[in-house]
This record gives C-alpha cells, structure tokens and sequence, in this order.
C-alpha cells in the first residue's frame, strides 16, 4: 500500500473538484463583523505562565497583543496605543487546546440515564438531528468551550448526516469565534461495511477551504474515521485510502475496549502513523504500540473522564503513565458532553490525581505527573497534535494570541500561592475572567461579550425538546 505522501502526489490533480454548490456569501468571510474586532491591548501586572520553555513562568509582566498576534512579553512594555487590560490577581496563560470533541451531540449532553448510557442514548438519537440542531449543539459547545477557557477545539463530526449538516457546522464554527479543526466523519449507525463517502469532503475542502483554512483562518479541515470499532476491515482501508489521497489530517477512535483493535505496526508498515494522524483513548495499546507512536511522532488524545467511565480495557491510569515513558506526545480531551464537561481544569485535575504509579503493576517506579506536565498537555501538546504548535498553545511572541485571564482572588483559589498549581489543583471556569481568541476578547469581566447567550440557549432548548420527544422512550419529555 502507498504511503500518505506518495499516494497524496500520485493524485494532486484529483483535488481540484468543482463544488456542486454556489460558495455562500459568508464561506470566506471572517469573524468580526459582529463588533468583535481585534484591539491592541496591554494585559498588564500579571503572573504569565507562558508553556514557552525560553520564557517560563513570569511571576509578574505584561503581555501585548495587536492584529490578533502576541507582540511582546516582559516586564513594564510600552502601552502606548493599546487598551490596557489590568490583570493584578491574575493567572495569564495560553488559551486550552480541547483535541477530541464530539460537538454535534453538546446539546444532549444530558440525554443518559441510569441504565441508560452513552452508547444507549446515542443510538437513540443520533438519526433525529436536523442541520439545524446540529448548528445550535456546535454553537452551544463552542460558547461553553469559550467560557471555560478553551481558544481552541478538535470538532470530531462523527455524525455528519448531509451536505446541510456539514454546512451548518461549519457556519456555527463561522459565529463561534474559536479556532478548530473541523474533522469530516461519517453517518452514525451506517452500515459497517460501506466505506464513507467522500464527495462532500471534496465540496465542503473547495468551498470553505481552498485557501487551506476558513473564517479568517480560525478553521483547518480534517477527516475522522471510523476505524474498525465501527467499520468492516475493508470499509475502513477504504476511508483510510481516501483519506490519504487528500492528503488531510485524520483522526482515529483507537479504542478503550477489548479486543485491541489498532496494531500500530501495521498502521505504520501501510503509511498512516505520524504528525497528521491523531489517535484517540488506546487503552488497549500494547508497549510496542507506544513505542511505535513515539517514534513516528504520532499524537495521542487522552479524555480522561472517559477513558475511566467507558475504557474497559484495564485501568486507563496505567495505560498513561506507559504512554509518557514511551515519549508519546499526549494531550486533553473531553470526548463528548454526556460523559465529561468541556472543562479542561477538571480534565487536567483528574489526570494530575490519577496520575501515579500502582506497585505490582507495569507502572511501578515510573516518574508522577507533575502540574507542569498536565498543563502541557492541555495547552502545547494540544496545538501540536493539530499541527498548531507554531501558531497557538503558548504565549510567544509571533504566535496568534489565544490567552486567557485567571482570577486568582475568588474564593476558592484565594490566598494564592504557586502558580502552576493553583491552576491544576483549584481553578474552574467560574475564575476564568477574560479570554482572547485569535486577539478578539469573547469573555470580559467573567462574561460572554461575544455570544448572545440566551438565545444560544433557547434555541439548544427547543432542539433538545425536539429531539427528545421524536425519540420516545426514557427520553420523553415530562409534561
């Protein structure tokens, strides 16, 4: 089999489709028409933990921003020009990168029961979305993802059921105002052994993404496959084959239950591993499987709620700590809303928590995981397994300015004290107070300023009610 880069060039031609469809008026039309428009701004007298290993954490500077770039770090800058932004009491540090994100379900996120789970749930839903549902669900997750903190999010589209489906995620990703990678995926609960089709992939890359990105450069595109968890070995060879011809970032479910279905050996013999593929849960995975990732560079998405609530493979804890002595680049995730909040501080204080070695197991005497270590892996090693990491994930000159502003003098995180671990081990999205997305301010004052949330939120109602009610069942709506 052809690897990524020879299959890719064999075809360059085949790339130039022609979209079926007239390009909206907003296909290429940025952020900011809105009133949310970049500023240059001082964020002044704050304890900068940068994630830029020249830089470290800076327990007092300033940070200044313009033309949605980081301009310079350090001590008393020039704010001449700018709209300062006092950040005394607070944490400034890099927006968090979300890498796994199933955002077309965010509305449901409390459609599970007592026995009635996720899968459960999902099956009975999953077909009832409507384009419009899916908008307001994106909308929605985008809006909690901002709120919490997060400048940047792997939108994972497992159910992607029409062309007006991928049209309406992508326009809420347009009014979302966040950075992204959107991955086309497949129809849920279609036939495992029909591959997926493609052609839409071809129209939404010509239409959205014939400058290589979207919405003024906010949105990558990218493919999920459905692997063999969901897909016959054939229709998954398929949708690999098709996805390398593209030559676009793919994102794979690796499995968090017996029996292992990924052999990144194989994987790597046909071409797939390295930077571009993201493989997600593997808690299955074997120590030459990690060992195999690492060498070829390839990311791992850990969501550690769900990696312990659905993952049946063996106790996730373990799987980490293995995963990190192998120097596989690991990096946070929530999965979907029915089984985790989007909130990367309690993603990050679960994994610090759990993060410890068990004697009389395969990972007695390996090193801790340190707060340092988690804050990496949901700010750094987050823009680098999206292939970002020159453009997001820290606060360093050049980059794209996705910084956040933690309070430190709440309630819950008061009296202070050492940085790195105030914000693993006490801060929530409640103290986040203000966050720039790409230099545009979406949260100020610990308030949404870019999004109308009420009718965020009765819009997401009525869809959720909608949906509720045509699935019957637990699902029907009290009266």
């Amino acid at each position: 089999m052809l690897n990524r880069r020879t299959l890719a060039k064999s075809v360059g031609a085949a790339l130039a489709v022609s979209a079926t469809a007239a390009v909206p008026a907003t296909a290429n039309s940025g952020p900011g028409s809105d009133g949310t428009s970049r500023h240059r701004h001082l964020i002044r007298n704050g304890a900068v933990v940068t994630m830029d290993p020249g830089l470290g954490v800076l327990p007092r500077a300033d940070v200044l921003v313009g033309d949605g770039r980081i301009i310079d770090v350090g001590r008393d800058l020039d704010a001449r020009g700018a709209q300062v932004v006092d950040a005394t009491d607070m944490i400034v540090m890099p927006g968090f990168v979300n890498t796994h994100h199933h955002m077309w379900s965010a509305l449901g996120r409390n459609f599970v029961a007592d026995g009635f789970p996720y899968f459960a749930a999902k099956r009975a839903t999953s077909t009832l979305y409507e384009a419009a549902d899916v908008y307001r669900s994106v909308l929605l997750g985008l809006a909690e993802l901002a709120n919490a903190g997060v400048t940047t999010v792997h939108n994972w589209s497992n159910n992607t059921r029409s062309p007006a489906h991928a049209d309406a995620e992508l326009r809420a990703h347009r009014d979302g105002l966040l950075r992204a990678r959107f991955s086309y995926g497949h129809v849920d609960q279609m036939a495992r052994d029909v591959p997926m089709d493609f052609t839409d992939v071809d129209r939404v890359r010509q239409q959205y993404f014939s400058n290589g990105t979207a919405f003024d450069g906010l949105v990558h595109l990218g493919v999920a496959v459905r692997g063999l968890s969901q897909s016959t070995e054939p229709a998954f060879f398929a949708d690999m084959d098709a996805a390398l011809l593209r030559d676009l970032p793919v994102a794979i479910h690796a499995g968090q239950a017996p029996p292992r279905i990924v052999d990144a050996a194989d994987y790597e013999r046909r071409g797939w591993l390295g930077p571009k593929t993201l493989l997600t849960h593997y808690v299955t995975a074997l120590d030459s499987d990690m060992e195999v990732m690492a060498r070829t560079g390839t990311p791992l998405s850990w969501s550690p709620h769900s990696e312990f609530r659905l993952g049946t493979a063996g106790d996730p804890r373990d799987a980490l700590l293995r995963f990190r002595r192998a120097g596989v680049p690991v990096s946070l995730s929530s999965d979907a809303t029915s089984i985790a909040p989007s909130d990367m501080f309690e993603a990050m204080r679960l994994v610090w928590n759990t993060g410890i070695p068990w004697q009389g197991t395969p990972s007695a005497g390996l090193p801790e995981i340190g707060f340092r270590d988690v804050l990496a892996m949901a700010t750094i090693n987050g823009a680098r397994a999206l292939g970002l990491g020159d453009v997001t994930g820290s606060i360093t000159p050049g980059k794209r300015a996705d910084v956040l502003l933690v309070r430190t003098d709440d309630v819950n995180l008061a009296p202070g004290g050492l940085i790195e671990t105030t914000l693993v081990q006490a801060a929530s999205h409640d103290n986040v107070d203000t966050v720039f997305s790409d230099g545009r301010i979406v949260k100020r004052g610990g308030r949404l300023v870019a999004y109308d949330v009420d009718r965020i939120v009765r819009d997401a109602k009525a869809s959720s009610l909608r949906i509720r009610t045509a699935a019957g069942g637990i699902l029907t709506p009290a009266t």
